[in-house]
This record gives structure tokens, sequence and C-alpha cells, in this order.
């Protein structure tokens, strides 16, 4: 009985084992099919719809930045006019102690200026400039009531639109368009970070703060409403460029409709400029011309125009440079001898150089200007104007004289104690009515200047 038992428990034992193990390869067996069949599906998925991924964004131009500043400067003076000249104001007209009397002292400035830059795209950019630049004489010991400059006739300063212009870059590969109210290529133009020169003689002489260039002093335009292509010959580089513009020749004035030479002549104006010697040697010919219209029924049409070169070196021992022109005056003047209306040609010469003694804290410098308004001159007779040039006179040479020092206690601020003295010979014949014996201006300075917002 037990051996029975045994058996029947073994049997059962042995059954139960061998359910399990065809359950266990069943299972096994079904799971193999099942990833087989998924893996297959897979395989087919994989061959009829291949998986698709996103386009990757494009990387992020970050190294332009648009500039949108607001800048500007001021400088001026504390001025003690030691002596002035005894023809008051009637000669010189174009300085700025013209009528000044002697032992006057005062502050003053004599520009300042407030512009903003804005640039739209990589492709436009606007500029826009307001300026007030006025004189030291208000009138005659402020007993008149003549205003100069930008002085209102309220003896307030006064500000003018002086550039107001959309540069459009690179029209073709190195040239920039400018069209509105801008600087010409006489002898400022320089604008970092575009196609324009930065080789003209006022950039290159450096310090406006104390006097103008000789050709902005005896007046060429400065700046004019019109259009402009600046450009360079290797826009890699940039050693060498070019500016042509043409302009109304009015400067900021708004001409009436019926004044004679608005809407009928132009000026044109071109300058060609180069770095030489690493960019220490900086040359730079410009010219411009216009045409006018007659000055009276028995003056002829009228023209004038200027060549200039102007040439710098610069050096960190030393810095010098020159500046000469020759202006050409068709019908410019009349004879009061002959009645006759006759050319004048105006020449200029300058001179100048800094040294500095500290680096970048202490400069010396130095400036001689030679002008001779009418190199055609007979002495036994007297001429008067017919230009349009509003100060200009054929009867008076001029020498100017300027030295100082130059302390720049922090980038862009400038202290310049310094002396300022032009000299007046008529050339007309001392027995010749209405000469005057030659005289001088001599004005002492402490000049301050500083710029703010570049």
């Amino acid at each position: 009985m037990k051996r029975f038992i045994t058996k029947v428990a073994g049997s059962a034992l042995f059954l139960a084992l061998t359910v399990a193990g065809y359950q266990s390869n069943a299972q096994s067996t079904t799971l193999a099919a099942v990833n087989t069949k998924s893996t297959s599906i897979k395989q087919d998925a994989s061959n009829t719809a291949p998986e698709t991924k996103a386009a990757a964004k494009p990387a992020e131009d970050t190294s332009w930045k648009p500039q949108r500043r607001v800048w500007g400067y001021a400088f001026g003076d504390f001025y003690y006019a030691a002596h002035t000249d005894q023809n008051t104001g009637a000669r010189g007209s174009e300085h700025n102690y013209a009528g000044v009397p002697t032992y006057r002292n005062a502050f003053q400035f004599r520009r300042i200026y407030l512009g903003y830059d804005y640039e739209i795209n990589k492709k436009f950019k606007a500029e826009f400039l307001l300026a007030s630049e006025p004189n030291a004489n208000t009138g005659v010991n402020g007993a008149t009531a003549i205003q100069n400059g930008d002085n209102l006739v309220d003896g307030k300063m006064g500000l003018y639109i002086k550039n107001i212009n959309i540069r459009v870059r690179e029209i073709w590969s190195g040239t920039d368009l400018v069209v509105g109210e801008m600087a010409t290529p006489g002898f400022a133009m320089n604008e970092p970070g575009t196609n324009g020169p930065s080789t003209l003689a006022e950039a290159n002489w450096g310090n406006r703060f104390l006097e103008k260039t000789v050709a902005d002093l005896h007046k060429t335009n400065s700046y004019d409403v019109g259009a402009a292509l600046e450009g360079t010959f290797d826009p890699s580089t940039k050693n060498f460029g070019y500016v042509f513009m043409v302009g109304n020749n009015s400067q900021a004035s708004l001409l009436s409709a019926a004044n004679a030479n608005t809407g009928f002549y132009k000026i044109f104006y071109g300058d060609i400029w180069g770095k030489f010697f690493n960019k220490h040697l900086l040359v730079d010919i410009y010219a411009d011309n216009v045409r006018t219209a007659p000055a009276t029924a028995t003056i002829p049409g009228q023209s004038h125009g200027m060549w200039k070169a102007s040439a710098a070196y610069l050096s960190s021992k030393f810095s010098v440079g020159v500046e000469a022109y020759t202006q050409s005056f068709t019908s410019g003047v009349t004879n009061t001898t002959t009645k006759a209306p006759e050319d004048a040609t105006a020449q200029a010469l300058s001179i100048w150089v800094k040294v500095p003694l500290v680096k970048d804290k202490l400069t010396a410098f130095g400036r001689y200007d030679g002008y001779n308004p009418n190199t055609n001159f007979v002495t036994a007779n007297s001429y008067t104007t017919n230009t349009n040039f509003s100060s200009y006179n054929p009867t008076n040479k001029e020498t100017f004289y300027t030295a100082g020092l130059d302390f720049t206690p922090a980038k862009n601020i400038h202290f310049a104690p310094n002396f300022w003295l032009v000299n007046f010979k008529d050339q007309r014949d001392p027995s010749v009515t209405g000469y005057v014996a030659p005289d001088h201006t001599l004005v002492y300075r402490l000049t301050f200047y500083y710029v703010f917002g570049k």
C-alpha cells in the first residue's frame, strides 16, 4: 500500500513538472514570435517611412550691433583781448574776435554740438546734428543790435540743423551713398566705420577746438545739402579712396525760390586721399567748382573754384602737417579805378606741428598760416567785392599764429592755455584813399574742450 501511494505521488509530480515545462516553452515561443514580428514591423516601417527630423535653426548673427548713439562736444575759452585791430572789425570779419574791443575778457563757448546717430539696419544709417557756433562779438561793446554767428537777437545762443542725412552702405563694394545735409570733403567728413575718408585736413590737425583749418577759416563750404559718393579703391585695407559730391552751395541756409542761384547752379566737390608708409603719411587732394548768377547787369556770370592739397606725417614722437590752396574768383572784384570787373585769386599756406611731452597727457603745439586774398592786387588801386563769399575782402593780407599746451587729464577732456594772433597788412599803397596801417589782434586764452557719447 505504501509503495502504491509512493508511485502515485511520483507520477503526479512528474506529470505536473511536464505540464509546467510545456507551458513555459509555449510562452517563450510565443514571446519570441511576437518580438520577431515587432522587429519585422519596425524594419518594414523604417523601409517604407523614414523618420524626419526638424531643420536646424541658423546661428544667430551676433557680430553686428546696431548703433543708437547720442553724442556731442563743446569747446570755448576764457579769453583776454590784449590788443585788437584798430579798424574795429572791418578787417578779418571771418575771425571770431573781429570787432572785439581791446581789454575785453569773457568766458565764451565757440561751438556746441548735439548729435544722434541711428543705424536702421546694416545697410542704412541716419545722422542728425544740431550746432551752435556763436562769435565773441555780439555788437561793438554790446552797444548795437548787430548779432553774429549763432547769437540770437536777444543775445542768447541759438541752435541750427547742421547735418541731417541718410547713408546707404556698400551700394557697391567699398562705396557708400550719402544724401542730405552733410560735411563736405573740404576738410571734415571723418566718420569712423564707413567708407568715408579719415585723412582730411581737420582730422590730421586734430585741434579744431583751437582754430579752424586755413581753408575753413577763409571759406570753402564745410557742409552742404546734396548727395555724395564716399568710396575706397581697396575695400579690404582702406588705404586709398575718393569722394564725389554735388550740392546746393547754400550750406544750411534755405534760399528763396526767387534767388537767382537757387535751382540753376550746383557746386561740385571732389577729393582723392591716401595713406602711405604704414599709415603714417596721409595725403589729400581736393577741388571744388561752382557757377553763380551775374552779380549785376554789368558784371558777367561768375564762378569760383578751389584746388587744395594737404599732407601730414603722424607718429608717436611728433606730428607735422601742411595745407595749401589756391582759389579763383571769376569777375570776383571790381577795380575802382577802371570800373571794370576783374578775376581774383586767393592763396593760403598753413603749417602746424605737435610734439607729445607726456604720453597721452601733455602736448605742445604751434601753427602758422599765411593768406593773400588777391594775388593780382595792384597797390595803386582799390577793389570792391562781387563774389558771394560774405567774408571775402581782397584788400588785406593776413598772417596767423597760435601756440600752446594741450593738457588731457582723461580721454576726451582737454585744457589748453594758448595765444591767438593775427596780423593785418593793407595791400594798397599808403597814398591811396582808405589805406589802413598794419595792425594785429592778440588774444590770450584758456581753452577747454570735452566730448561725450563717443
